[in-house]
């Protein structure tokens, strides 16, 4: 497959659709507060992966994910399970440590309700966030799910914070496999909990020690879509080097690039602080490479060898923030 194939691909998928429509959603929002959709008073604009909120502590961090019906219909367990996994990245991809959480289920009956919640509450004994409050609907015609987290940093990584000349470096546990036939790469169920805490420890211990202060977690996007959120948020482009990108050996890329792995990280890094990160998540047995270099283009150009393709131009095309509502 050619690299203009693949991104053809890629623009085409469930995980990059599903972004676009964010693009919607605020400027809808944005059309109904006064001063638009800076007027919220958090800490970062919209489109990171949390809000924050500064106060004499720091910051107060606070953000939601929902479960697509399908995935929580065929796959119950881990659409809970994954509820919590996936609010937990979204607060360190911050910078920070997560509280606590709390979740919405609408549920065909209390039966049809077990396995979600069994699900949650191993994620919530695997990574020591507890499960304080919710909602519940156990006479709904569908299941639905949504889980909602609250956590605390000192020092924020963001992704409105790359800058021209950064590196783009990609994190990622290879450790994992695909729960068939989605697109998650699992490399945290059945792990030791305390390797899962002390591994997502180095994203606020990176941000609290000046090493990095860009950063989002690799969604239902993959991480060529992930790149893009960062790189809009930041007004900035990249080029991206796809054979560069930490891969299991026996996972074609066309899977790969679609893939929502449960530890995985984007991170943009001055060039002088590379191989200080790298050497980070290399003590923990995590795979991180630089992939690719952060410039002032406003595109995002992909190649394997001298086969390359735009995948995004930001100046005529926005992702997922409106034109005009990106911080400048």
């Amino acid at each position: 497959m050619s690299v203009a194939e693949l991104v053809a691909s890629l623009r085409e998928s469930r995980g990059f659709r599903h972004k676009t429509d964010i693009a919607g959603v605020v400027s809808s929002l944005a059309r109904q507060l006064p001063g638009g959709a800076g007027a919220l008073g958090q800490a970062v604009a919209l489109g990171d992966d949390c809000a924050a909120l500064a106060d004499s502590d720091g910051y107060l961090l606070f953000a939601i994910e929902g479960m697509v019906s399908d995935f929580v219909q065929a796959m119950p367990w881990f659409a809970g399970y994954s509820s919590v996994m996936v609010n937990v990245s979204d607060i360190y991809a911050m910078g920070g440590r997560p509280l606590a959480v709390v979740d919405a289920l609408w549920s065909e009956g209390i039966e049809a309700a077990h396995e979600v919640l069994a699900g949650m509450a191993a994620a919530s004994l695997a990574y020591g966030v507890p499960i304080v409050g919710g909602h519940t609907n156990a006479r709904s015609d569908r299941a639905q799910l949504a889980v909602s987290i609250v956590g605390r940093a000192t020092a924020l990584l963001s992704s409105f914070n790359a800058r021209p000349g950064d590196r783009l470096l990609m994190a990622v546990d290879l450790r994992g496999q695909f729960e068939e036939p989605y697109p998650f790469w699992n490399a945290s169920v059945g792990a030791p909990a305390a390797r899962l805490r002390d591994d997502l420890e180095l994203l606020p211990r990176l941000a609290e020690s000046g090493l990095c202060d860009a950063a989002k977690d690799i969604s239902m996007a993959g991480a060529l879509g992930t790149a893009l959120m960062l790189l809009e948020c930041s007004r900035v482009g990249a080029r991206i080097d796809l054979d560069a990108l930490p891969k299991p050996a026996s996972v074609p890329l066309a899977r790969w690039l679609t893939a929502f792995p449960s530890f995985g990280f984007l991170l943009a890094v001055r060039e002088e602080q590379v191989d200080a990160v790298l050497a980070q998540f290399d003590a923990r047995s995590l795979a991180c490479a630089e992939i690719g270099t952060v410039d002032t283009s406003r595109q995002v150009v992909v190649r394997r060898g001298d086969d390359t393709a735009v995948l995004w131009d930001f100046s005529g095309e926005p992702f997922i923030i409106p034109t005009g509502q990106v911080p400048r």
